[in-house]
């Protein structure tokens, strides 16, 4: 059993710092692992979705940015479904089954679509499986990642996100491996074995977790001092209006911090595979393979940058993470070779990590009251889908106005916006470990 000291209370809008723990409580290792394989079991199937529908899309659309914005505008599907599916999860949290019933047919309901993206014989009928796939899974994504919350206080919360993450990463791992061994052989079966292991993985985590929830969830938080009064929400739409109301309040600009950095994260993922063929000669799948790298470096920095980050300071880690993104992007453009490429995604990862651990925990902190942890996830949704569905439309635009060999520098510039957003925040902000 993993456990952290308690941390100090804090108000819900003034600091990024999490509420106290009750005392006694532990990190449940077990809990970790299974919200981990949820989580892993959905990303397995985002991850080959961002690497090949790019290029499923390239047998009857030419233009990259017309290909950025369909990849884009798949994520924003999850801006309109996520608050109220949230919310509804946040009801169900404390009843028999909690949240798992909306993760589970959801995910029952999306494998259907996604299997048959490579079938489809024309941009149509290739649409509607994309679109059908898009509108069901993000639906649902957000509640997987709520889990965590559910089984872990708020104290262990960064250090879980480290867990799930390297979790996370060995999605990408998957997704390559399968871009290598299998695309070129057989699409069919390619795009048939992520919905497999999605269903196997949340299967198997429902039947050691979900299926006991009643008793491993964790009991209802006291309210601090601060909470007291705190009124009951009537609708996703009262929490999101609350969370913006001041204009004073961190969580607007966390959110543009959060929208940017998706973004141009999308926007890689998404056109790197058509990268790889046009500008290094690569096969398509070979291309595919070119994320392996990084998440290789993904899963061996995240637990550190986790751990690291709770004597650094939440933003300024994230702030140091968008540094680096940006310094590989240079590195990629500056070298434009595979060798090169590998180091940019590398080093791309890494910053992305320090990102990716510290984020969604961060927002979680700005709530009233634990109670809207579903529709807060929601939040991070909403910041991070606006930035999945601009982010690649927009890369892909300036890749047609000055080719694909500028696509890392042009990446680099966007990236460079984002910087400049998380260095506002971390001054106007405490850091956690000065409050």
């Amino acid at each position: 059993m993993l456990h952290q000291p308690d941390a100090t209370a804090a108000g819900p809008t003034s600091t990024l710092v999490p509420s106290a723990p009750a005392s006694g409580r532990r990190m449940s290792a077990s809990a970790v692992l299974w919200v981990t394989l949820a989580v892993f079991a959905q990303e397995a199937v985002w991850n080959f979705y961002d690497a090949q529908v790019p290029e499923q899309l390239r047998q009857y659309v030419t233009s990259a940015g017309v290909i950025g914005l369909i990849m884009g505008l798949d994520h924003s599907l999850g801006i309109f479904t996520q608050p109220s599916v949230g919310f509804l999860s946040d009801r169900l949290v404390r009843r028999k089954a909690g949240r798992w019933p909306i993760v589970l047919i959801g995910a029952v309901i999306a494998s259907v679509p996604f299997a048959l993206i490579p079938w489809a014989d024309s941009l149509p009928v290739l649409m509607v499986c994309v679109v059908g796939f898009a509108l069901v899974a993000n639906a649902f994504k957000g509640v997987t990642e709520t889990l965590v919350s559910d089984y872990v206080p708020a104290g262990s919360r960064s250090k879980a996100q480290g867990f799930i993450k390297a979790g996370v990463s060995l999605t990408i791992i998957v997704s390559s491996l399968i871009s290598l061994l299998v695309v070129d052989r057989s699409l069919h079966l390619a795009f048939a074995i992520p919905p497999v292991l999605m269903l196997i993985m949340l299967g198997l985590s429902w039947m050691f977790l979900g299926r006991r929830h009643e008793q491993a969830v964790l009991p209802p938080e006291q309210p601090t001092e601060d909470q007291q009064d705190v009124p009951e929400f009537a609708s996703p739409w009262a929490v999101l209006k609350d969370a913006v109301r001041s204009p004073s309040s961190p969580t607007v600009l966390l959110m543009i911090g959060i929208f940017c950095f998706s973004g141009m994260w999308t926007a890689l993922r998404s056109l790197n595979t058509p990268y790889g063929t046009e500008v290094l000669g690569l096969t398509r799948g070979e291309a595919g393979g070119l994320a392996l790298p990084g998440a290789v470096a993904f899963l061996v920095c995240v637990l550190p940058l986790a751990y690291g980050s709770d004597r650094l300071g939440q933003l300024r880690a994230m702030r140091y993470g968008v540094g680096l993104f940006v310094v590989g992007l240079l590195v990629g453009f500056a070298v434009p070779t595979v060798p090169g490429t590998v180091v940019s995604t590398v080093l791309s990862a890494i910053g992305y990590a320090s990102f990716a651990v510290n984020a969604l925990v961060a927002l979680w902190d700005l709530a009233p009251t634990q109670k809207v942890l579903g529709t807060y996830t929601a939040l991070y949704t909403i910041a991070s889908s606006g930035g999945m569905a601009l982010g690649p439309a927009i890369l892909g635009i300036t890749v047609d106005l000055t080719g694909w060999r500028f696509m890392m520098l042009n990446a680099a510039a966007f990236a460079a916006v984002t910087f400049a957003v998380f260095t506002l925040l971390t001054r106007r902000i405490p850091d956690r470990n000065k409050a």
